[in-house]
């Protein structure tokens, strides 16, 4: 897959995502929510990092709601200089101001902390497989601040991606530099990703 091809992913479901009317979006958000509440991670693990849905994304607030009563907290992305970001925590009603791309942020900031210090994050995508490659934007932010992430069992946040069951495709080949998801969350399903065996990839 080359970056022509990945450029023609991107853009194809970013327009079928933006298209999709409201009423459909708050049934995927309902979906969402209950994929979600299929993974005891996602119950309680205390620092649960997200995004704020812009450009047709699914939007998170059906599946965070019951966080704060469950004794978890919420944390959204903040961009810093360059390409990197941190994370400031943020509650439902908390002032929010726009970044440099116009996605919201939270205002009152805090102690920012870093990925490595999230106990699960819902990673935004564009496209995904089952094995748990995913097409981002482009910009590569979740690839450099987690590109030393440790395993979920030895400390290192769990990724569940986030999309629309549509998203999904066969197979994505990953750059050296990509991420992989944990899990993905749609609004129809939630999947755990494996890695394809040597077997399965060999060619017939």
């Amino acid at each position: 897959m080359n970056a022509a091809e990945r450029g023609e992913i991107r853009r194809l479901f970013d327009l079928q995502r933006k298209q999709l009317p409201p009423r459909e979006r708050i049934i995927a958000a309902q979906g969402l929510r209950q994929s979600l509440e299929q993974l005891p991670d996602f119950l309680t693990d205390v620092r649960v990092g997200g995004y704020w849905a812009v450009h047709g994304e699914i939007p998170l607030n059906l599946a965070i709601a019951g966080l704060a009563s469950r004794g978890q907290q919420f944390w959204l992305p903040v961009l810093q200089p360059g390409p990197s970001m941190r994370f400031a925590r943020w509650a439902t009603g908390d002032a929010i101001v726009s970044n440099r791309f116009g996605i919201p942020e939270p205002e009152q900031q805090g102690s920012l902390i870093e990925a490595q210090a999230l106990d699960l994050i819902l990673v935004p995508l564009l496209a995904f497989d089952r094995r748990g490659y995913r097409l981002g934007y482009g910009g590569g932010y979740y690839d450099r601040v987690l590109a030393e992430r440790r395993p979920p069992d030895e400390g290192g946040p769990l990724l569940v991606g986030v999309g629309y069951a549509f998203q999904g495709l066969e197979q994505i080949e990953p750059a050296p530099w990509d991420l992989r998801l944990d899990y993905v969350a749609t609004d129809q399903e939630l999947i755990e990703c494996q890695p394809v065996s040597h077997h399965e990839s060999e060619t017939p």
